[in-house]
């Protein structure tokens, strides 16, 4: 059915329904979540189906046995904290889970009892309502840029800037083989070849990389993976090389929390300007206000 046919077919409708009910449909419509799946951009399909692909691949907390440090520091968190993969997992599908046994929000504070409290979720990726903002409204054009991924860990940033960017070249720095071959697997799959690639690489040897970008990505790329005195020490080394003036770098956290409880000789007035964003632009209903701004953009100076 054309969209002519297809207006004239929901006008019948609407004119064909009791003029009590009218004024109802007419509600449930203009605040239904029942028509979603209809508005998804085609992009916004492709980012799941390589979602729903990972999944596969993984476990439920989409985390490795060789992460062992990473899962050290989430067991000692002060309150009980769960790896949820914003990319893999929105809220519908967690809920699924929840439903069938397979995951929880909450943990029993007393063992045996009814009395429950909130788990902490962390992620080391970025949600798909996450990449929407940072492609479509955070970042400017990027037709002909270069964007690195530090520690891009399932691709998400670099999936996600494929298809909602006219980057030139998304390059990921991924310490952990694993992830590594997961990433190559979707590159290959969705035919990403032309313009993603993926280093199995210490962020600490690529100067050059560093230097050429024109942003960089950083997700809660340090704090869970590396020591403190590691941590430190790439940070030193990030600031030394990434020095394109107007060039852009995007943080979760903010710099200044990042590196607050390090020891480091980094000025950050001397090296970065933060751009302000505006978190009121994203329209669409999936927005979680706290995750946004959580996102922070610098430009080199």
């Amino acid at each position: 059915m054309d969209f002519v046919g297809a207006r004239s077919a929901v006008l019948a409708v609407l004119r064909g329904v009791s003029a009590g009910d009218r004024s109802r449909l007419l509600h449930w419509m203009r605040t239904t979540n029942d028509f979603d799946e209809f508005m998804l951009s085609n992009n916004d399909v492709v980012l799941r189906s390589i979602a729903e692909d990972l999944r596969n691949c993984l476990p439920i907390e989409a985390m490795l046995n060789s992460e062992h440090l990473a899962i050290k520091k989430i067991l000692d968190q002060r309150e009980p904290t769960v790896h949820v993969d914003a990319f893999l997992y929105d809220d519908d599908i967690i809920d699924s889970l929840c439903e069938k046994g397979k995951m929880s929000r909450n943990y029993c504070v007393v063992c045996g009892s009814h009395k429950t409290a909130p788990l902490e979720f962390i992620s080391h990726s970025f949600s798909l309502m996450e990449l929407k903002f940072l492609y479509q409204y955070a970042l400017p054009d990027l037709t002909g840029k270069i964007l690195v991924d530090v520690g891009s860990r399932l691709g998400a940033v670099l999936f996600g800037g494929y298809l909602y960017s006219s980057a030139s070249q998304l390059y990921g720095v991924e310490m952990n083989s694993d992830f590594c071959q997961l990433q190559e697997m979707i590159i290959t799959k969705y035919q990403f070849t032309d313009r993603v690639k993926v280093l199995h690489s210490d962020i600490c040897t690529q100067a050059s990389l560093l230097q050429n970008a024109d942003v960089v990505v950083m997700n809660n790329v340090f704090e869970y993976f590396l020591d403190r005195l590691e941590q430190a020490r790439a940070w030193e080394f990030i600031s030394h090389n990434m020095r394109k003036k107007g060039s852009l770098l995007v943080t979760v956290p903010s710099l200044e929390e990042s590196i607050s409880n390090l020891q480091t000789d980094i000025l950050l007035s001397q090296w970065v300007e933060e751009m302000k964003l505006d978190y009121d632009v994203y329209m669409e209903k999936d927005i979680d206000r706290e995750a946004l701004e959580q996102i922070h953009l610098y430009k080199i100076i």
